[in-house]
């Protein structure tokens, strides 16, 4: 406990800033003892000694209403050399509150008053010496976001740790009354003309002209990830097909050579050459699939929901369409969920945590395992899609937003409970720093190929050993396999890897088939049951250890099930047509 340093405070004012800035982006995150919420920990150097600084969950008062909320009670409790507090100073009161209770237990803490830009922005002024007074504790002004105020907080960090002692002030009665009354004495408000980004802000949260801005955000989210994802990937063609591949058969052929006449090779020898650089071999598919098809969307996305996530307009969305989603039996802020989940499943269910009701949180890991694909599994869509027409991308974006109704609607009839009213803190609308907003996307993508890629390689392997040995070919002409795949679903015996792949990984259900002569009627079955797929292993392990492995089982079986009833429907019905 002498060497690690907390940093606290109320959600949504910096500290993820603050301990990004202060320990790089060579963190790690771990589990709170007996519990499942997760904290953020990396080294930090103050005065020459090495201390551990963790990213302790936002809470709003230690008097814990949440889970997260108590393992920050929990860490208070332990102990530290000494606590950062961050206090938003556009909400200063209300920041304060919490800092009156959190210097009941007695450590060495140093207050930083972050986001100094916005409330000047709004005309509040804070007489920070004054402050320094009634806390009894350094006071530094910051603009995090900009690297303002880092270097002090590092300095008077360290007199702080040299001298070791305790915030002197304790709080006596109501720490709402105290706060309040510190407010009074060291905040001015001068009134201020709202500038355009807070006028912007606000008409977000309307009807008009919010709903137009919606759209066009999406819209514009939609575009960056289909033609970003498309431009980055043709480079990455080129790369692989063009040099890396033949490259690595060239290798491999001339080792094989060495060792063994080519021409008399027997038929072990053919079979793990064709395991290696065969049409499905290991160091063909690996770079094919995981570099030039995947990679690009799921960069192409993460450059969009990252500038939409720290600009703050994701809450804003959410409240926008609070009264749709109230419909289908889930608060506006599930939307937040829905976006994490675009990028993968697992964060949106392990942030299911801060729904207020059981309800809630089974709805939404229903909704995500049910209805929303990841980012790898979009991107390889998309490459699958829109190699046909232009239209089949669109059609697809209006069967998943048909199929998240549906799957929405039924859950909410189906599972029992109540949803709260939302209540949702909306942050100021800012123009991410640039030096942030790299850096966190580097994290993401650091996170992605570090979580994403071993799975990945799992598949690969798998699908060439199934090509290779000529097993895949033996399970697709199994009586019950073909009237599944070829007669319910209409699609080609060579279709059954890509249904085998996917329970591995999602975007796997997609990735065989952009090789394959499908027809327009083919590719959108395809499309539907690969967008219906069960979610990965990974997801399967998580919904198991947030819930049980019942649930995970149904889950799982479910949304096979799923895939295959709702692609053959439509296979059936669009041939009646046809």
């Amino acid at each position: 406990m002498r060497r690690r340093i907390l940093l606290m405070g109320n959600p949504n004012v910096g500290k993820s800033i603050f301990f990004t800035e202060l320990t790089g982006i060579h963190a790690m995150s771990a589990n709170y003892t007996g519990t499942t919420v997760s904290f953020m920990e990396g080294k930090i150097t103050v005065g020459g000694e090495e201390y551990t600084l963790i990213d302790v969950p936002g809470t709003y008062s230690m008097t814990p209403t949440s889970e997260a909320e108590a393992v920050a009670e929990k860490f208070m409790q332990e102990g530290a050399a000494a606590v950062i507090c961050v206090l938003d100073a556009s909400n200063l009161e209300r920041n304060l509150k919490l800092a009156m209770e959190m210097m009941q237990y007695n450590i060495p803490m140093v207050f930083t008053l972050n986001m100094m830009d916005v409330a000047e922005r709004h005309g509040v002024l804070i007489d920070v010496k004054l402050l320094e007074e009634q806390l009894n504790a350094p006071v530094i002004k910051s603009v995090a976001v900009k690297g303002k105020g880092l270097e002090e907080l590092i300095t008077r960090l360290e007199i702080l740790l040299k001298n070791k002692t305790g915030c002197g002030r304790t709080c006596e009665g109501c720490p709402w009354a105290a706060a309040k009354e510190i407010c009074t004495q060291v905040r001015t408000v001068k009134p201020q003309n709202p500038g355009f980004l807070d006028k912007l802000g606000d008409a977000m949260l309307n009807p008009f002209p919010g709903l137009p801005i919606a759209v066009f955000v999406l819209a514009l989210l939609v575009g960056v990830v289909v033609f970003g994802g498309r431009g980055l990937r043709m480079p990455l063609i080129m790369l692989t097909d063009g040099l890396v591949v033949p490259f690595f058969r060239q290798v491999i052929m001339g080792v094989f050579s060495f060792f063994t006449d080519v021409e008399n090779m027997g038929g072990f020898t053919n079979i793990l050459l064709e395991i290696l650089i065969g049409e499905y071999g290991i160091f063909v598919i690996s770079f094919q699939w995981i570099i030039a098809l995947i990679l690009p969307y799921v960069f192409a996305f993460y450059v969009g929901i990252t500038f939409l996530e720290d600009s703050g307009y994701l809450p804003r969305l959410s409240v926008l369409f609070d009264n749709i989603m109230r419909k289908l039996g889930v608060q506006g802020g599930s939307l937040i969920h829905v976006f994490l989940a675009l990028g993968c499943a697992v964060p949106a269910i392990l942030g299911s945590r801060t729904a207020t009701t059981k309800k809630e949180r089974i709805m939404i890991v229903t909704i995500v395992c049910f209805a929303i694909p990841c980012i790898s599994q979009v991107g390889a869509l998309i490459a699958l899609l829109s190699a046909f027409s232009w239209w089949m991308t669109p059609a697809m974006v209006l069967f998943a937003m048909f199929m998240f109704t549906t799957v929405a609607f039924i859950a909410n009839k189906v599972i029992k409970g109540k949803v709260d009213p939302l209540i949702l803190e909306i942050p100021n609308l800012l123009l991410p720093n640039p030096k942030t907003y790299f850096r966190k996307l580097a994290i993401r993508m650091k996170h992605f190929v570090k979580d994403a890629e071993f799975p990945m390689l799992i598949a690969v392997f798998i699908a060439a050993i199934l090509a290779g040995t000529g097993i895949i070919t033996i399970i697709a002409q199994n009586a019950v396999v073909q009237n599944i795949v070829s007669g319910w679903l209409g699609m080609p015996q060579e279709a059954v890897v890509a249904l085998i792949l996917g329970i591995v990984r999602r975007e796997m259900s997609v990735a065989p088939l952009i090789a394959l002569d499908l027809t327009y009627l083919q590719v959108f079955v395809a499309g539907v049951v690969s967008l219906l797929y069960l979610p990965c292993l990974s997801v399967f392990g998580v919904v198991a250890k947030e819930f049980k492995t019942r649930v995970a089982v149904i889950i799982f079986l479910g949304t096979i099930f799923t895939a295959i009833f709702v692609g053959g429907v439509v296979n059936q019905i669009a041939r009646l047509f046809m």
